[in-house]
C-alpha cells in the first residue's frame, strides 16, 4: 500500500510543478492545483480503506509523513488563492502592509501551536502513538475542532497539524517572495552595452533553477557573497524570464527520489562527452 501511495504523491508532485511552471496567473494556477490535488487524495484515501496497515509503525509513518504532504498542499494553494483574491489595489506600500499582515497571521499559528511544532520539528516520537493512529486521541492534548468533524478512518488527531505546519513553510516563502518583488519592483536598472546577440534560455525553468542553486552553493559569483535572491533575479533579467517561486520549485528539486541533480548530471555528462571527441570538434 505504502508504494501505491508514494506512487500517486510523485505523481501529483510532478503535475503540480508543470502546473507551477505553466500557468502564469495566481488565481487559474491555484484552482487547477487544488483540482488535481483533491482528485489525488480522493484516491489515496480509496486505497486507505480498501486496505489495512502491516502494522502500527505503518500506520504512524502514512499519517505522519505521508497523507500531511497531500493534505498540505491543498491547504497551501486554497490559502494562496484567498490572500490574493483578497489582495487590495494600491501602490507598493498598501500590498507590503497586506502581505507582512499574512505574515503576521503565520507567526500567531506558529505562537498558538508551539509545543506541537517543536514536537515534530525535534524528530520527536513518543507521542506518535496518540497523535497518528486513527481513534487515538486524548482530549488533554487541545484537540483542533476540525478532528470531531473528521472522518476518523481517514484521520488522526495531529496529521492536519502536520499538514498545517508544511503548507505555512510554502506560504511563508510566497509572501516573502511577494515582499521581495515589490520591493524591486520601482528598481530601474542601470544603463549598460548590450552584446550584439540576444541569447533566450531554451531548456525548461526547474532546469535553471537547478543551475542557479548551484551556481550559489558553489560560491561561484562575487567571490561567494552573492545572495540566491540576487543571482535569481539577474539570470530572470538576463533571459526575461519569470522563475516564479523558484525556493518552492528547489524544495520539489530536493524531494526527487532518483537523480536529484538531473540537469547538472546531463551537463556533466554532455561536457565528458564532448571532451573524449574534441579532436572532432575542432
Amino acid at each position: 500500500m505504502i508504494q501505491q501511495v508514494n506512487s500517486i504523491l510523485e505523481k501529483l508532485n510532478e503535475q503540480l510543478n508543470f502546473i507551477d511552471l505553466e500557468i502564469d496567473d495566481e488565481i487559474k494556477r491555484c484552482e487547477k492545483a487544488i483540482e488535481i490535488t483533491l482528485k489525488a487524495k480522493d484516491n489515496l484515501k480509496k486505497i486507505v480503506l480498501k486496505n489495512q496497515f502491516k502494522s502500527q509503525n505503518e500506520e504512524i509513518h502514512f499519517f505522519k509523513d505521508l497523507k500531511p504532504q497531500f493534505t498540505s498542499k491543498l491547504i497551501y494553494y486554497n490559502m494562496i488563492y484567498k490572500i490574493e483574491m483578497k489582495r487590495p489595489n494600491g501602490g507598493n506600500r498598501v500590498l507590503k502592509k497586506y502581505y507582512n499582515n499574512e505574515l503576521q497571521k503565520l507567526k500567531a499559528y506558529f505562537d498558538n501551536e508551539l509545543d506541537f511544532y517543536k514536537y515534530y520539528r525535534s524528530g520527536s516520537s513518543y507521542l506518535d502513538y496518540k497523535y497518528f493512529l486513527r481513534g487515538e486521541y486524548d482530549i488533554k492534548l487541545a484537540l483542533d475542532s476540525y478532528y470531531f468533524e473528521a472522518d476518523s478512518s481517514f484521520s488522526t488527531s495531529c496529521d492536519f497539524k502536520v499538514a498545517r505546519i508544511l503548507a505555512n513553510d510554502l506560504i511563508q516563502l510566497y509572501l516573502e517572495d511577494k515582499l521581495i518583488m515589490i520591493e524591486n519592483k520601482d528598481f530601474s536598472d542601470k544603463s549598460q552595452r548590450k552584446p550584439n546577440t540576444k541569447l533566450m534560455w531554451t531548456s525548461s525553468k526547474v532546469a535553471l533553477i537547478e543551475l542557479i542553486y548551484a551556481l550559489h552553493t558553489e560560491g561561484v559569483l562575487n567571490n561567494g557573497v552573492a545572495d540566491l535572491k540576487d543571482i535569481a533575479e539577474y539570470f530572470e533579467h538576463i533571459f526575461e524570464i519569470d522563475l516564479g517561486q523558484y525556493r518552492r520549485v528547489f524544495l520539489e528539486i530536493r524531494a526527487r527520489k532518483a537523480d536529484k541533480t538531473k540537469f547538472i548530471s546531463a551537463l556533466n555528462e554532455a561536457l565528458l562527452k564532448r571532451m573524449e571527441n574534441y579532436d572532432e570538434l575542432i
